[in-house]
């Protein structure tokens, strides 16, 4: 007989999002340690990744390694897309995802519509990198509002619409519908494209079926790609990818042209591995369906 899986350990903490897997970082010191109206905020810094950002103890950014998961949900779709001049991001309260946008001064315009102030406001404190002045770009029109909410009030049209969401437990549950991601889709301009978080599929294949589901049902080009982010732990993580454009047929040597026109200096991104991103191994085509 063995002992039940240990949830709590001095000086660590334990994420438990899977029933049979933890995830354990060591606490040199907590920052920030709060209840806000929808979840438990804490920051504390660990020897290797720096700052670490989590919400109800799940590892939602650390500095260490947030340029990757920035970097492949912003510079994958702008790149791809070509001409994107308005980008709505729902979520990313921290301000990484707005950072990274706004690097492109080809933008002139992005909304991001966070639910809980309280993040905004312990982030611009407690993980000021992460955002590195983005809030203060005249460029960026931060909403304090439910993100289903906007897509079905707003009238706005996006070249490509960012859901950089938490795991659908919670406050963002409702991002991983089908009636949000329809919603999504008519904010979008023609030729947009949405992209979306969606968990490292060797553990959560089921939220990556789903989402590729209710794609394939609204776009005429549904899929996924990858990146390996070490933090969200069980392998690489799924970015769903929408649009009833021609985007993902970009060449590499147009995306190169591109992205030396942007002037931007990346730690994770580059051309080729924006291409060899969509090259999906076997157990995640077999979670498509249709893959």
């Amino acid at each position: 007989m063995t002992d039940a899986p240990r949830t709590t350990l001095p000086g660590w903490t334990i994420e438990a999002l899977y029933d049979d897997y933890r995830q354990a970082l060591s606490e040199d010191e907590v920052l920030y340690d709060s209840e806000t109206g929808h979840q438990r905020i804490r920051v504390f810094t660990n020897p290797r990744f720096g700052r670490v950002l989590t919400l109800d103890d799940v590892v939602q950014t650390t500095e260490g390694d947030e340029f990757i998961y920035h970097e492949m949900l912003t510079h994958v779709p702008i790149l791809a897309h070509g001409a994107a001049k308005r980008v709505l991001i729902i979520g990313g309260g921290d301000g990484g995802m707005a950072r990274e946008v706004l690097r492109h001064t080809s933008v002139g315009h992005v909304t991001m519509v966070e639910i809980d102030a309280g993040v905004v406001a312990f982030s611009k404190k407690y993980l000021p990198s992460l955002s590195a002045g983005a809030f203060d770009d005249p460029r960026l029109n931060l909403v304090i509002a439910d993100g289903a909410e906007f897509v079905r009030e707003s009238a706005d049209r996006f070249d490509v619409i960012i859901v950089d969401s938490t795991d659908p437990v919670g406050p963002g549950e409702v991002l991983f519908t089908d009636t949000f991601y329809g919603r999504a889709k008519s904010c979008l301009a023609e030729g947009g494209i949405l992209v979306t978080q969606n968990g490292v599929p060797f553990l959560q294949g089921e939220e990556l079926t789903n989402t590729m589901r209710a794609f394939k049902a609204l776009f005429r080009d549904a899929t996924c790609y990858m990146a390996t982010i070490p933090t969200y732990a069980g392998g690489p993580m799924a970015f769903g990818w929408g649009t009833d454009g021609t985007a993902r047929q970009t060449s590499p040597e147009v995306l190169e042209q591109r992205f030396e026109a942007a002037g931007i200096s990346t730690r994770y991104y580059t051309p080729q591995v924006h291409t060899g991103a969509f090259a999906l191994p076997r157990y995640v085509l077999d979670l498509i369906p249709n893959g």
